[in-house]
Protein backbone atom coordinates (compact mmCIF):
# COMPACT_ATOMS: atom_id res chain seq x y z
CA UNK A 1 0.00 0.00 0.00
CA UNK A 2 1.33 3.38 -0.78
CA UNK A 3 1.54 5.57 2.10
CA UNK A 4 1.40 9.32 1.62
CA UNK A 5 1.87 11.22 4.83
CA UNK A 6 -1.62 13.29 5.92
CA UNK A 7 -0.66 16.66 8.05
CA UNK A 8 -3.43 17.51 10.42
CA UNK A 9 -4.89 20.40 10.29
CA UNK A 10 -3.43 21.63 6.68
CA UNK A 11 -5.21 20.92 3.37
CA UNK A 12 -4.37 17.24 2.23
CA UNK A 13 -4.54 15.73 -1.37
CA UNK A 14 -7.12 13.26 -2.01
CA UNK A 15 -8.70 10.96 -4.66
CA UNK A 16 -11.23 8.72 -6.80
CA UNK A 17 -14.65 10.37 -6.56
CA UNK A 18 -18.39 9.88 -7.49
CA UNK A 19 -18.84 12.80 -10.39
CA UNK A 20 -21.65 14.11 -11.83
CA UNK A 21 -20.42 17.16 -13.66
CA UNK A 22 -18.01 19.60 -12.56
CA UNK A 23 -18.19 23.25 -11.15
CA UNK A 24 -15.99 25.75 -11.83
CA UNK A 25 -12.85 26.38 -9.88
CA UNK A 26 -9.78 28.61 -9.99
CA UNK A 27 -6.52 27.84 -11.32
CA UNK A 28 -8.20 25.58 -14.75
CA UNK A 29 -9.37 22.81 -12.49
CA UNK A 30 -13.19 22.00 -11.97
CA UNK A 31 -14.70 20.97 -8.75
CA UNK A 32 -16.30 17.62 -8.55
CA UNK A 33 -19.94 18.64 -7.26
CA UNK A 34 -20.20 14.85 -5.53
CA UNK A 35 -17.42 13.09 -3.42
CA UNK A 36 -18.27 8.96 -2.14
CA UNK A 37 -17.29 8.63 1.63
CA UNK A 38 -16.67 5.13 2.14
CA UNK A 39 -16.37 4.27 6.27
CA UNK A 40 -16.71 0.55 7.45
CA UNK A 41 -19.91 1.54 10.07
CA UNK A 42 -23.25 0.25 9.59
CA UNK A 43 -25.81 3.16 9.61
CA UNK A 44 -28.56 1.78 11.39
CA UNK A 45 -30.04 5.33 12.93
CA UNK A 46 -30.03 9.10 13.00
CA UNK A 47 -30.32 9.17 16.22
CA UNK A 48 -26.67 9.37 17.50
CA UNK A 49 -27.43 9.61 21.25
CA UNK A 50 -29.62 6.01 21.32
CA UNK A 51 -27.45 2.51 21.73
CA UNK A 52 -28.28 2.00 17.99
CA UNK A 53 -27.11 4.98 16.85
CA UNK A 54 -23.89 5.39 18.70
CA UNK A 55 -22.61 2.10 17.73
CA UNK A 56 -23.76 2.73 13.65
CA UNK A 57 -21.45 5.57 14.15
CA UNK A 58 -24.20 8.32 13.65
CA UNK A 59 -20.94 10.47 14.88
CA UNK A 60 -19.13 9.76 11.89
CA UNK A 61 -22.07 9.99 9.38
CA UNK A 62 -24.16 12.80 10.50
CA UNK A 63 -21.84 14.98 13.00
CA UNK A 64 -22.40 17.48 10.18
CA UNK A 65 -25.89 16.97 9.47
CA UNK A 66 -27.39 16.87 13.28
CA UNK A 67 -25.16 19.56 15.12
CA UNK A 68 -24.30 20.32 18.52
CA UNK A 69 -22.77 22.45 20.69
CA UNK A 70 -19.31 20.37 20.34
CA UNK A 71 -17.94 17.89 18.03
CA UNK A 72 -15.16 15.60 18.04
CA UNK A 73 -12.06 17.23 16.41
CA UNK A 74 -9.04 15.58 14.94
CA UNK A 75 -7.56 14.80 18.12
CA UNK A 76 -10.19 13.46 19.84
CA UNK A 77 -10.80 16.95 22.10
CA UNK A 78 -14.73 18.11 22.00
CA UNK A 79 -14.42 21.41 20.00
CA UNK A 80 -16.95 24.42 20.24
CA UNK A 81 -19.24 24.64 17.58
CA UNK A 82 -20.36 28.07 18.07
CA UNK A 83 -22.19 28.22 14.51
CA UNK A 84 -25.11 25.91 16.81
CA UNK A 85 -24.75 28.29 19.91
CA UNK A 86 -22.48 28.96 23.11
CA UNK A 87 -21.83 27.70 25.97
CA UNK A 88 -19.99 28.27 29.08
CA UNK A 89 -19.79 27.40 32.73
CA UNK A 90 -21.32 29.88 35.15
CA UNK A 91 -20.13 30.79 38.75
CA UNK A 92 -22.61 29.44 41.39
CA UNK A 93 -22.85 26.82 44.36
CA UNK A 94 -23.83 24.34 41.69
CA UNK A 95 -22.23 23.44 38.48
CA UNK A 96 -24.05 25.74 35.60
CA UNK A 97 -23.61 25.86 32.25
CA UNK A 98 -25.61 28.45 30.30
CA UNK A 99 -26.48 27.06 26.75
CA UNK A 100 -27.56 30.08 24.26
CA UNK A 101 -28.70 28.87 20.76
CA UNK A 102 -28.04 30.41 17.60
CA UNK A 103 -30.87 32.96 17.33
CA UNK A 104 -30.53 32.53 13.31
CA UNK A 105 -30.94 28.82 13.85
CA UNK A 106 -33.56 26.66 11.90
CA UNK A 107 -33.88 23.22 10.58
CA UNK A 108 -34.28 22.14 7.62
CA UNK A 109 -38.47 22.09 7.28
CA UNK A 110 -38.42 25.37 8.82
CA UNK A 111 -38.83 24.71 12.75
CA UNK A 112 -36.51 26.96 14.76
CA UNK A 113 -33.82 25.19 17.32
CA UNK A 114 -34.87 25.38 20.66
CA UNK A 115 -33.90 24.71 24.43
CA UNK A 116 -36.43 22.02 23.42
CA UNK A 117 -34.19 20.31 21.96
CA UNK A 118 -31.72 19.87 25.16
CA UNK A 119 -34.80 19.06 27.25
CA UNK A 120 -35.51 15.80 25.63
CA UNK A 121 -31.61 14.77 25.13
CA UNK A 122 -31.36 15.21 29.08
CA UNK A 123 -34.45 13.59 29.49
CA UNK A 124 -33.50 10.42 27.27
CA UNK A 125 -29.98 10.30 28.34
CA UNK A 126 -30.49 10.62 32.17
CA UNK A 127 -32.13 7.89 33.75
CA UNK A 128 -34.13 8.89 35.39
CA UNK A 129 -37.50 7.97 33.17
CA UNK A 130 -38.53 4.20 33.02
CA UNK A 131 -41.54 2.16 32.44
CA UNK A 132 -43.19 -1.18 33.72
CA UNK A 133 -40.73 -4.34 32.77
CA UNK A 134 -41.26 -7.67 33.65
CA UNK A 135 -39.08 -7.62 36.61
CA UNK A 136 -39.42 -4.10 37.78
CA UNK A 137 -39.26 -0.91 36.25
CA UNK A 138 -36.89 -0.64 33.18
CA UNK A 139 -35.42 2.42 31.25
CA UNK A 140 -37.64 4.11 29.30
CA UNK A 141 -35.15 5.84 26.88
CA UNK A 142 -32.65 2.94 25.33
CA UNK A 143 -29.80 5.48 25.58
CA UNK A 144 -26.41 4.30 24.65
CA UNK A 145 -25.14 6.34 27.82
CA UNK A 146 -25.96 7.99 30.72
CA UNK A 147 -22.33 9.76 31.37
CA UNK A 148 -22.84 13.25 32.83
CA UNK A 149 -26.36 13.49 31.78
CA UNK A 150 -27.34 11.82 34.69
CA UNK A 151 -25.38 14.23 36.55
CA UNK A 152 -28.02 16.77 35.85
CA UNK A 153 -30.46 18.38 38.12
CA UNK A 154 -32.59 19.78 35.93
CA UNK A 155 -32.61 22.00 32.50
CA UNK A 156 -34.63 25.49 32.60
CA UNK A 157 -36.29 25.98 29.46
CA UNK A 158 -39.20 27.75 28.38
CA UNK A 159 -40.33 26.06 25.58
CA UNK A 160 -39.40 27.69 22.35
CA UNK A 161 -36.49 29.60 23.68
CA UNK A 162 -33.12 29.94 22.76
CA UNK A 163 -31.57 29.74 26.01
CA UNK A 164 -31.04 27.32 28.34
CA UNK A 165 -29.95 26.82 31.64
CA UNK A 166 -28.13 23.34 32.64
CA UNK A 167 -28.17 22.71 36.60
CA UNK A 168 -25.60 20.42 37.98
CA UNK A 169 -26.87 17.99 41.05
CA UNK A 170 -25.22 19.13 44.76
CA UNK A 171 -21.72 18.27 44.99
CA UNK A 172 -21.27 17.22 41.40
CA UNK A 173 -18.91 18.94 39.39
CA UNK A 174 -18.54 16.80 35.73
CA UNK A 175 -15.40 17.31 34.12
CA UNK A 176 -15.91 16.62 30.77
CA UNK A 177 -19.41 18.99 30.05
CA UNK A 178 -18.44 19.48 27.07
CA UNK A 179 -18.78 16.02 25.63
CA UNK A 180 -22.64 16.84 26.66
CA UNK A 181 -25.47 18.20 24.01
CA UNK A 182 -22.78 17.28 21.09
CA UNK A 183 -23.35 16.53 17.27
CA UNK A 184 -25.31 14.04 16.39
CA UNK A 185 -27.17 13.51 19.28
CA UNK A 186 -29.33 16.90 19.92
CA UNK A 187 -32.31 15.71 18.29
CA UNK A 188 -35.18 17.84 17.32
CA UNK A 189 -37.54 17.64 19.78
CA UNK A 190 -39.94 19.32 17.52
CA UNK A 191 -40.55 16.38 15.19
CA UNK A 192 -41.20 14.00 18.33
CA UNK A 193 -43.54 16.38 19.81
CA UNK A 194 -45.71 16.74 16.03
CA UNK A 195 -45.37 12.82 16.34
CA UNK A 196 -47.07 12.03 19.83
CA UNK A 197 -49.08 14.54 19.22
CA UNK A 198 -48.04 17.05 22.27
CA UNK A 199 -47.55 21.20 21.89
CA UNK A 200 -43.97 20.12 23.15
CA UNK A 201 -42.17 18.48 25.02
CA UNK A 202 -41.16 20.19 27.49
CA UNK A 203 -44.33 20.42 29.49
CA UNK A 204 -44.62 16.53 29.46
CA UNK A 205 -41.09 16.08 30.95
CA UNK A 206 -40.95 18.74 33.51
CA UNK A 207 -44.31 17.57 34.77
CA UNK A 208 -43.82 13.54 34.61
CA UNK A 209 -46.52 13.25 32.23
CA UNK A 210 -45.65 9.30 32.49
CA UNK A 211 -47.95 7.89 29.34
CA UNK A 212 -46.86 11.20 26.61
CA UNK A 213 -43.18 10.61 28.24
CA UNK A 214 -43.40 6.93 27.31
CA UNK A 215 -44.46 7.75 23.89
CA UNK A 216 -41.37 10.49 23.42
CA UNK A 217 -39.46 7.20 24.85
CA UNK A 218 -40.50 4.99 22.19
CA UNK A 219 -39.87 7.49 18.99
CA UNK A 220 -36.52 8.49 20.75
CA UNK A 221 -35.75 4.95 20.72
CA UNK A 222 -37.36 3.51 17.33
CA UNK A 223 -38.58 6.72 14.99
CA UNK A 224 -35.06 7.73 13.73
CA UNK A 225 -34.00 4.34 12.48
CA UNK A 226 -32.90 3.77 8.86
CA UNK A 227 -33.47 1.22 6.72
CA UNK A 228 -32.24 1.21 2.82
CA UNK A 229 -34.74 2.66 0.76
CA UNK A 230 -37.40 2.72 3.88
CA UNK A 231 -36.85 6.53 4.62
CA UNK A 232 -39.50 9.37 5.89
CA UNK A 233 -37.73 12.54 5.22
CA UNK A 234 -40.52 13.95 7.00
CA UNK A 235 -38.59 12.96 10.86
CA UNK A 236 -35.05 13.58 9.45
CA UNK A 237 -34.85 17.26 9.47
CA UNK A 238 -31.03 18.67 9.44
CA UNK A 239 -29.78 21.74 11.46
CA UNK A 240 -26.17 21.43 10.31
CA UNK A 241 -24.73 21.87 6.54
CA UNK A 242 -25.97 18.76 5.15
CA UNK A 243 -29.21 17.03 5.05
CA UNK A 244 -30.60 13.88 4.04
CA UNK A 245 -31.88 13.57 0.43
CA UNK A 246 -32.68 9.54 0.04
CA UNK A 247 -30.87 6.48 1.45
CA UNK A 248 -30.99 3.39 -0.55
CA UNK A 249 -29.00 -0.08 -1.21
CA UNK A 250 -27.55 1.05 -4.55
CA UNK A 251 -27.42 4.45 -4.54
CA UNK A 252 -26.45 5.08 -0.83
CA UNK A 253 -27.12 7.13 2.14
CA UNK A 254 -27.07 10.74 0.05
CA UNK A 255 -26.28 14.16 1.74
CA UNK A 256 -27.14 17.31 -0.18
CA UNK A 257 -26.69 21.25 1.31
CA UNK A 258 -28.79 22.10 3.59
CA UNK A 259 -30.57 25.76 2.17
CA UNK A 260 -31.41 26.57 5.38
CA UNK A 261 -28.70 26.20 7.11
CA UNK A 262 -27.47 29.74 8.14
CA UNK A 263 -23.54 29.43 8.58
CA UNK A 264 -21.12 29.08 6.14
CA UNK A 265 -22.71 26.77 3.22
CA UNK A 266 -21.19 23.27 2.59
CA UNK A 267 -18.33 23.63 -0.46
CA UNK A 268 -19.27 20.26 -1.72
CA UNK A 269 -23.13 20.10 -2.94
CA UNK A 270 -23.46 16.47 -2.60
CA UNK A 271 -21.70 13.83 -0.42
CA UNK A 272 -22.59 9.87 -0.84
CA UNK A 273 -21.75 7.92 2.18
CA UNK A 274 -21.33 4.34 1.21
CA UNK A 275 -21.10 2.61 4.58
CA UNK A 276 -20.18 -1.09 6.23
CA UNK A 277 -23.31 -2.42 4.00
CA UNK A 278 -22.37 -1.85 0.74
CA UNK A 279 -20.16 -3.09 -1.26
CA UNK A 280 -17.02 -0.88 -0.23
CA UNK A 281 -13.92 -3.22 -1.66
CA UNK A 282 -15.79 -2.83 -4.87
CA UNK A 283 -16.76 1.07 -4.74
CA UNK A 284 -12.93 1.87 -3.72
CA UNK A 285 -11.55 -0.11 -7.12
CA UNK A 286 -14.97 1.56 -9.49
CA UNK A 287 -12.84 4.94 -7.88
CA UNK A 288 -16.39 5.80 -6.71
CA UNK A 289 -14.54 6.77 -3.13
CA UNK A 290 -12.83 10.11 -2.89
CA UNK A 291 -12.61 9.53 1.01
CA UNK A 292 -12.11 6.50 2.82
CA UNK A 293 -12.05 5.81 6.41
CA UNK A 294 -11.79 2.21 7.40
CA UNK A 295 -10.04 -0.32 9.81
CA UNK A 296 -6.55 -1.23 8.55
CA UNK A 297 -6.47 -4.18 6.52
CA UNK A 298 -10.40 -4.69 6.62
CA UNK A 299 -10.50 -4.68 2.68
CA UNK A 300 -7.71 -7.02 2.41
CA UNK A 301 -5.96 -6.38 -0.44
CA UNK A 302 -7.10 -3.83 -2.31
CA UNK A 303 -5.55 -0.70 -4.97
CA UNK A 304 -5.98 2.86 -3.72
CA UNK A 305 -4.07 4.25 -6.89
CA UNK A 306 -5.80 7.63 -7.09
CA UNK A 307 -5.70 8.21 -2.96
CA UNK A 308 -3.40 9.36 -0.55
CA UNK A 309 -3.53 6.86 2.22
CA UNK A 310 -1.88 6.56 5.36
CA UNK A 311 -2.73 4.40 8.27
CA UNK A 312 -2.44 5.22 11.75
CA UNK A 313 -3.19 4.35 15.22
CA UNK A 314 -6.96 5.41 16.37
CA UNK A 315 -7.96 6.44 19.60
CA UNK A 316 -10.37 3.87 19.67
CA UNK A 317 -9.97 0.26 21.42
CA UNK A 318 -9.24 -3.02 19.17
CA UNK A 319 -11.39 -5.46 21.91
CA UNK A 320 -13.17 -8.96 22.90
CA UNK A 321 -16.29 -7.59 24.53
CA UNK A 322 -17.35 -10.58 26.63
CA UNK A 323 -20.59 -11.88 27.53
CA UNK A 324 -21.03 -12.44 31.56
CA UNK A 325 -23.56 -15.05 30.40
CA UNK A 326 -23.66 -18.38 29.14
CA UNK A 327 -20.03 -19.94 28.89
CA UNK A 328 -18.16 -17.22 30.10
CA UNK A 329 -20.86 -16.33 33.21
CA UNK A 330 -18.05 -17.49 35.57
CA UNK A 331 -14.91 -14.80 35.62
CA UNK A 332 -12.56 -17.84 35.49
CA UNK A 333 -13.48 -18.58 31.97
CA UNK A 334 -13.20 -15.15 31.03
CA UNK A 335 -9.81 -15.75 32.28
CA UNK A 336 -9.10 -18.57 30.76
CA UNK A 337 -9.69 -16.92 27.26
CA UNK A 338 -7.78 -14.06 27.85
CA UNK A 339 -4.93 -16.41 29.16
CA UNK A 340 -4.48 -17.94 25.73
CA UNK A 341 -5.42 -14.92 23.74
CA UNK A 342 -2.08 -14.51 22.07
CA UNK A 343 -2.42 -10.42 22.66
CA UNK A 344 1.35 -10.16 21.50
CA UNK A 345 1.07 -11.83 18.74
CA UNK A 346 -2.02 -9.91 17.20
CA UNK A 347 -0.21 -6.36 17.67
CA UNK A 348 2.67 -7.47 15.71
CA UNK A 349 0.87 -9.04 12.95
CA UNK A 350 -2.01 -6.96 12.66
CA UNK A 351 -1.70 -4.21 15.68
CA UNK A 352 0.54 -1.56 13.58
CA UNK A 353 0.35 -2.26 9.40
CA UNK A 354 1.28 0.07 7.74
CA UNK A 355 3.42 2.35 10.07
CA UNK A 356 6.54 2.23 12.31
CA UNK A 357 5.69 1.10 16.10
CA UNK A 358 6.07 4.07 18.17
CA UNK A 359 8.29 3.89 21.29
CA UNK A 360 4.97 5.65 23.20
CA UNK A 361 2.05 6.91 22.88
CA UNK A 362 -0.77 5.24 20.22
CA UNK A 363 -0.05 2.54 19.31
CA UNK A 364 3.27 1.98 21.07
CA UNK A 365 2.84 -2.08 22.19
CA UNK A 366 -0.75 -3.88 22.93
CA UNK A 367 -3.20 -2.03 24.57
CA UNK A 368 -3.65 -2.83 28.15
CA UNK A 369 -6.33 -0.46 29.21
CA UNK A 370 -10.13 -0.53 28.36
CA UNK A 371 -10.51 3.19 29.27
CA UNK A 372 -6.94 4.81 29.70
CA UNK A 373 -5.04 5.78 26.43
CA UNK A 374 -1.85 5.03 25.61
CA UNK A 375 -0.54 8.84 25.22
CA UNK A 376 -2.16 9.73 28.51
CA UNK A 377 0.40 10.67 31.41
CA UNK A 378 -1.25 8.03 33.67
CA UNK A 379 -1.31 4.75 31.31
CA UNK A 380 2.06 3.51 32.46
CA UNK A 381 1.58 3.85 35.99
CA UNK A 382 -2.39 1.89 35.81
CA UNK A 383 -1.77 -0.65 33.55
CA UNK A 384 0.55 -3.04 35.33
CA UNK A 385 -2.03 -5.63 36.02
CA UNK A 386 -1.94 -6.41 32.26
CA UNK A 387 1.39 -8.14 32.06
CA UNK A 388 -0.16 -11.28 33.17
CA UNK A 389 -2.25 -11.85 30.08
CA UNK A 390 0.71 -10.47 27.66
CA UNK A 391 1.44 -14.03 26.16
CA UNK A 392 0.30 -16.68 25.98
CA UNK A 393 -0.27 -19.28 29.09
CA UNK A 394 -1.62 -22.22 28.30
CA UNK A 395 -1.14 -24.13 31.57
CA UNK A 396 -2.89 -20.92 33.23
CA UNK A 397 -5.86 -20.85 30.61
CA UNK A 398 -6.46 -24.72 31.51
CA UNK A 399 -5.94 -24.27 35.49
CA UNK A 400 -8.64 -20.61 34.76
CA UNK A 401 -11.19 -23.54 32.88
CA UNK A 402 -10.87 -26.18 35.47
CA UNK A 403 -11.52 -23.75 38.32
CA UNK A 404 -14.45 -22.72 36.11
CA UNK A 405 -16.08 -26.01 36.23
CA UNK A 406 -16.34 -25.57 32.32
CA UNK A 407 -14.94 -27.94 30.04
CA UNK A 408 -14.10 -27.92 26.45
CA UNK A 409 -16.04 -24.61 26.41
CA UNK A 410 -17.06 -23.48 22.63
CA UNK A 411 -16.28 -19.42 22.50
CA UNK A 412 -18.31 -17.93 19.20
CA UNK A 413 -16.64 -14.23 18.65
CA UNK A 414 -18.94 -12.07 16.32
CA UNK A 415 -18.02 -9.21 14.32
CA UNK A 416 -19.57 -7.60 10.97
CA UNK A 417 -18.37 -8.87 8.11
CA UNK A 418 -16.41 -8.49 5.27
CA UNK A 419 -13.27 -7.79 7.64
CA UNK A 420 -10.79 -9.76 6.36
CA UNK A 421 -8.12 -8.35 9.86
CA UNK A 422 -11.22 -9.36 12.29
CA UNK A 423 -11.56 -12.78 10.31
CA UNK A 424 -7.42 -12.88 11.08
CA UNK A 425 -7.52 -12.07 14.51
CA UNK A 426 -10.32 -14.81 15.18
CA UNK A 427 -8.27 -17.20 13.67
CA UNK A 428 -5.01 -16.63 15.58
CA UNK A 429 -6.76 -16.69 18.64
CA UNK A 430 -8.77 -19.94 17.93
CA UNK A 431 -5.37 -20.98 16.71
CA UNK A 432 -3.76 -20.46 20.13
CA UNK A 433 -6.76 -21.17 22.51
CA UNK A 434 -6.90 -24.23 20.98
CA UNK A 435 -4.46 -25.72 22.89
CA UNK A 436 -6.22 -24.78 26.28
CA UNK A 437 -9.45 -27.04 25.50
CA UNK A 438 -11.04 -23.73 24.19
CA UNK A 439 -12.79 -23.99 20.26
CA UNK A 440 -13.30 -20.49 19.55
CA UNK A 441 -15.71 -19.73 16.19
CA UNK A 442 -15.43 -17.54 13.97
CA UNK A 443 -19.23 -16.28 14.12
CA UNK A 444 -18.63 -12.86 11.86
CA UNK A 445 -21.62 -12.08 9.28
CA UNK A 446 -22.80 -8.97 7.22
CA UNK A 447 -25.55 -8.62 9.42
CA UNK A 448 -23.74 -8.67 12.92
CA UNK A 449 -25.23 -6.16 15.60
CA UNK A 450 -23.40 -5.74 18.96
CA UNK A 451 -26.95 -6.37 20.40
CA UNK A 452 -26.75 -10.18 19.50
CA UNK A 453 -24.60 -10.39 22.82
CA UNK A 454 -26.70 -9.30 25.08
CA UNK A 455 -29.34 -11.26 23.16
CA UNK A 456 -27.35 -14.40 24.02
CA UNK A 457 -26.39 -15.50 20.29
CA UNK A 458 -22.64 -14.92 20.49
CA UNK A 459 -19.95 -15.34 23.19
CA UNK A 460 -17.77 -12.17 22.61
CA UNK A 461 -17.93 -9.01 20.02
CA UNK A 462 -14.76 -8.08 18.13
CA UNK A 463 -15.02 -4.56 17.58
CA UNK A 464 -13.64 -1.22 18.99
CA UNK A 465 -14.73 1.16 21.73
CA UNK A 466 -17.96 -0.04 23.02
CA UNK A 467 -18.13 -2.94 20.39
CA UNK A 468 -17.85 0.19 17.65
CA UNK A 469 -17.51 -2.11 14.10
CA UNK A 470 -16.20 1.51 12.22
CA UNK A 471 -14.98 4.45 13.77
CA UNK A 472 -14.74 4.95 17.41
CA UNK A 473 -13.16 6.63 20.62
CA UNK A 474 -11.96 10.09 21.50
CA UNK A 475 -9.41 11.89 23.86
CA UNK A 476 -12.37 12.14 26.73
CA UNK A 477 -12.88 8.24 27.51
CA UNK A 478 -16.79 8.73 28.18
CA UNK A 479 -18.07 6.10 25.83
CA UNK A 480 -15.25 3.78 27.09
CA UNK A 481 -16.32 4.08 30.69
CA UNK A 482 -20.40 4.04 29.57
CA UNK A 483 -19.53 0.81 28.07
CA UNK A 484 -18.51 -0.87 30.98
CA UNK A 485 -21.11 0.46 33.48
CA UNK A 486 -24.17 -1.08 35.07
CA UNK A 487 -27.08 -0.77 32.73
CA UNK A 488 -25.67 1.73 29.84
CA UNK A 489 -26.71 0.89 26.35
CA UNK A 490 -23.46 -0.02 25.23
CA UNK A 491 -22.38 -2.06 27.68
CA UNK A 492 -23.54 -5.37 25.81
CA UNK A 493 -21.87 -7.70 27.78
CA UNK A 494 -24.21 -7.35 30.60
CA UNK A 495 -21.24 -6.56 33.05
CA UNK A 496 -21.83 -5.16 36.57
CA UNK A 497 -19.81 -3.88 39.27
CA UNK A 498 -20.92 -1.71 41.96
CA UNK A 499 -17.05 -0.46 42.99
CA UNK A 500 -16.17 0.41 39.03
CA UNK A 501 -19.04 2.18 38.81
CA UNK A 502 -18.38 4.15 41.81
CA UNK A 503 -14.91 4.89 40.65
CA UNK A 504 -16.20 5.72 37.38
CA UNK A 505 -18.68 8.18 38.75
CA UNK A 506 -15.98 9.60 41.08
CA UNK A 507 -13.55 9.61 37.74
CA UNK A 508 -15.91 11.90 36.18
CA UNK A 509 -15.97 15.35 39.00
CA UNK A 510 -12.04 14.75 40.13
CA UNK A 511 -9.15 17.02 39.34
CA UNK A 512 -6.88 15.78 41.93
CA UNK A 513 -4.18 13.71 39.97
CA UNK A 514 -3.25 11.83 42.98
CA UNK A 515 -6.74 10.50 43.51
CA UNK A 516 -6.94 10.35 39.33
CA UNK A 517 -3.81 7.91 39.41
CA UNK A 518 -4.87 5.87 42.44
CA UNK A 519 -8.75 5.33 41.52
CA UNK A 520 -7.84 4.86 37.89
CA UNK A 521 -5.24 2.41 39.05
CA UNK A 522 -7.47 0.08 41.06
CA UNK A 523 -10.13 0.47 38.32
CA UNK A 524 -7.61 -1.21 36.06
CA UNK A 525 -6.95 -3.69 38.50
CA UNK A 526 -10.89 -4.44 38.64
CA UNK A 527 -11.13 -5.23 35.19
CA UNK A 528 -8.20 -7.09 34.54
CA UNK A 529 -9.06 -9.36 37.18
CA UNK A 530 -13.06 -9.56 36.28
CA UNK A 531 -12.69 -8.98 32.66
CA UNK A 532 -15.49 -7.96 31.06
CA UNK A 533 -13.42 -7.13 28.11
CA UNK A 534 -10.35 -8.02 26.16
CA UNK A 535 -8.40 -5.22 24.63
CA UNK A 536 -5.92 -5.80 21.87
CA UNK A 537 -4.19 -3.17 20.30
CA UNK A 538 -5.46 0.84 19.57
CA UNK A 539 -7.40 0.55 16.41
CA UNK A 540 -5.09 1.01 13.51
CA UNK A 541 -7.56 3.15 11.19
CA UNK A 542 -6.36 4.14 7.21
CA UNK A 543 -7.52 7.14 6.26
CA UNK A 544 -7.31 8.11 2.49
CA UNK A 545 -8.33 11.28 0.38
CA UNK A 546 -8.40 11.55 -3.57
CA UNK A 547 -6.02 13.59 -5.39
CA UNK A 548 -6.63 16.88 -5.64
CA UNK A 549 -9.02 17.09 -1.96
CA UNK A 550 -8.57 20.06 -0.25
CA UNK A 551 -9.59 20.24 3.90
CA UNK A 552 -9.11 16.26 4.03
CA UNK A 553 -8.01 15.95 7.16
CA UNK A 554 -7.46 12.60 9.47
CA UNK A 555 -8.94 12.08 12.26
CA UNK A 556 -8.91 8.29 13.42
CA UNK A 557 -11.72 8.83 16.10
CA UNK A 558 -15.47 7.95 16.43
CA UNK A 559 -16.34 11.24 14.27
CA UNK A 560 -14.05 9.53 11.84
CA UNK A 561 -12.97 11.44 8.29
CA UNK A 562 -16.23 13.13 7.87
CA UNK A 563 -15.51 15.55 11.01
CA UNK A 564 -14.95 18.03 8.33
CA UNK A 565 -17.39 17.35 5.54
CA UNK A 566 -18.75 20.25 4.62
CA UNK A 567 -15.04 21.70 4.27
CA UNK A 568 -14.39 19.33 1.71
CA UNK A 569 -13.48 20.60 -1.96
CA UNK A 570 -12.49 17.88 -4.58
CA UNK A 571 -10.77 19.70 -7.82
CA UNK A 572 -9.51 17.90 -10.86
Amino acid sequence: MRQNRIRRGAAVAVAGVLAVGVLTACGGKNQVPSIGYGVDTVVASYNGGSTVGANGGAAAVFGRVITGFFYTGPDGQPVADTDTGTAKEVPGEAQTIQYRLNPDGVYSDGAPTSCDDLVMAWAARSGRFTKAGPGGPVPAFDAASTAGYSDIERVDCQPGSKDATVVFRPGRHYTAWKTLFGAGELMPAHVVAQAVQAPNVVAAIQSGDQGTVERIAEFWNNGWRLTPGKVDLTVLPSSGPYRIESFSAKDGLVLVQNERWWGNAARTPRIVVWDKNTDLKGKVEAKSIGVLDIGAGSLGEVSLDGLAAETVPGRGAEQLVLSTGGVLSNVNARRALALCTPRQELFDQLGHPGFETPKTGLGAGPLNSRTVQQDTLYYGAVTGAADKYKSVDVAGATAALKNAGVQNPTVRIGYVQPDERRAATVAKIAESCRAAGISVVDAGAADFSATQLAEGKVDAVLGGTASFPGPSGASVATEAAASLRTGQGLNFGRFGNGRYDAIADQLAAEDNSTTVLNLMTEQENLLWSEMPSIPLFANPRTIAFGDGMKNGIASPTRAGAGWNMDRWVLER
